[in-house]
């Protein structure tokens, strides 16, 4: 059975359309990446966030709708490659990105990454959602597919974990 946490992301990316997933191991995304083909989307792990913004764009550029799957704190390890690659040539993408950092984290190393999420985001001027529901969360990333592909950018979901606390222990 899977959780409605896994399932509101699972759901949503077929209802956005994509068909080509990237990631970097995250335990907020373990089932969905667990379950991903499951729905019909191809996956491929990666071990750098960089890395994924690559095979995600050339998975773009092979006729796919691709997602990045990652953690916040992987976010500066790409932002260059979203910058120099993605907004310089159109090509879209849409980020699932695990919230870590936040109110309650447990490994202090997350959060000054927490913190800066938001801003990095905003000075790379890269849209983003922040759902604070499970329904916001399938709207969310629906419309920010719609956005990606529409304006042929990297569009952002950031993804608390107290979304998914509720089905499973972290």
């Amino acid at each position: 059975m899977v959780s409605s946490f896994a399932w509101a992301i699972l759901s949503s990316l077929v209802r956005a359309g994509v068909d080509f997933a990237v990631s970097v191991p995250d335990t907020l995304f373990a089932e969905v990446l667990e379950k991903l083909g499951d729905v019909g989307i191809m996956h491929v792990p990666v071990t750098r966030e960089e890395e994924g913004v690559g095979v995600a764009a050339g998975a773009y550029l092979g006729g796919r709708r691709p997602a990045l799957l990652m953690q916040n704190s992987g976010l500066g390890n790409c932002l260059n490659a979203l910058l120099s690659l993605n907004k310089t040539f159109g090509i879209p993408l849409l980020m699932l990105v695990s919230q870590r950092g936040g109110r309650g984290e447990k490994i202090v190393a997350q959060i000054p990454m927490g913190e800066a999420t938001i801003p990095l985001l905003k000075a790379a001027c890269i849209p983003f959602y922040i759902p604070g529901s499970l329904q916001q969360l399938e709207e969310h990333i629906v419309e920010a597919a719609e956005r990606a592909w529409r304006d042929e950018l990297p569009v952002a979901v950031i993804v608390r974990r107290e979304l998914g606390e509720k089905d499973r222990s972290y």
